[in-house]
Order: C-alpha cells, then structure tokens, then sequence
C-alpha cells in the first residue's frame, strides 16, 4: 500500500486516496492537486477547488480564507457526513490545528481495511481489494 500524501489532501479536506474515483483502476483521478487532465470533470468544475482563495494560496486549504467555513464547504460536509461518516470540516480543523502530519497518521489508522491492508473506499464503505466491507 502506498502511503497517504499531503498531495492527496484536496482544499475542502477531502482525503483523495479515499476516493472511488482515486481507487478505480479505468480513468482513475489522480487527486484534487494533480493537473486538470487525470482529473474528472466534475472535479475540474468544482467550486471549491476552482476559490481564488485556494488557487493563490500556497497550501491551499479552506481554513485560511475569511469566509471559512463558506456555505459550499458546509453542505459539503454535511453530506460526507451523514453520507460517508466523514468530516471535512474536521480534517481542515485538525490540519489548522495540528498539521498536515497528524491528519494524514490519523487517516491512515482510520481508513486501512483490517482485513487486507489497503485502503477503505470512503463513497463504498468497503475494501475496493478484498471487498470487506467498513463500519464506522
């Protein structure tokens, strides 16, 4: 398994390694921060990734603009919340107040699959390897 990477880590929190669209094996993204031709259209097209806050900033994270949390990034949250059980607004906080470093060793404790070793799925709840399946 390869290791979770600052790189990885999109503007809004989002850990792209736990991605579908990351972990896919055709047309497979290769995260937020990478150019915009490994990059779905919807990512691309994205509000939050497209800020001119996050563009002109050198981490680029959503905590460092005067409107955070902005209401896109709110309802964002909301859904990975109640969708994924997953918080972007908790990474950002914990990447504000602790560094990117004790975000990603916490979500490589959280999102590795027990079982095989790889890494969780977020948008399928399960192993995209040995499909077991994850319970928060």
């Amino acid at each position: 398994m390869q290791e979770m990477t600052e790189n990885l880590i999109a503007p809004c929190g989002m850990n792209c390694k736990l991605c579908y669209a990351y972990q896919r094996e055709k047309n497979k993204c290769k995260g937020c921060r990478s150019n915009n031709e490994f990059v779905p259209n919807s990512c691309i097209r994205c509000i939050i990734r497209n800020c001119p806050v996050i563009k002109n900033n050198v981490s680029g994270f959503c905590y460092e603009c005067e409107k955070y949390p902005c209401r896109r990034l709110k309802d964002l949250d909301k859904r990975y919340r109640t969708k994924y059980h997953m918080s972007m607004l908790e990474n950002l906080e914990i990447i504000k107040n602790h560094g990117i470093n004790s975000l990603l060793n916490q979500e490589e404790k959280r999102w590795i699959c027990l079982k095989c070793g790889n890494v969780i799925c977020v948008h399928k709840n399960a192993c995209q390897v040995c499909k077991s399946t994850y319970i928060e």
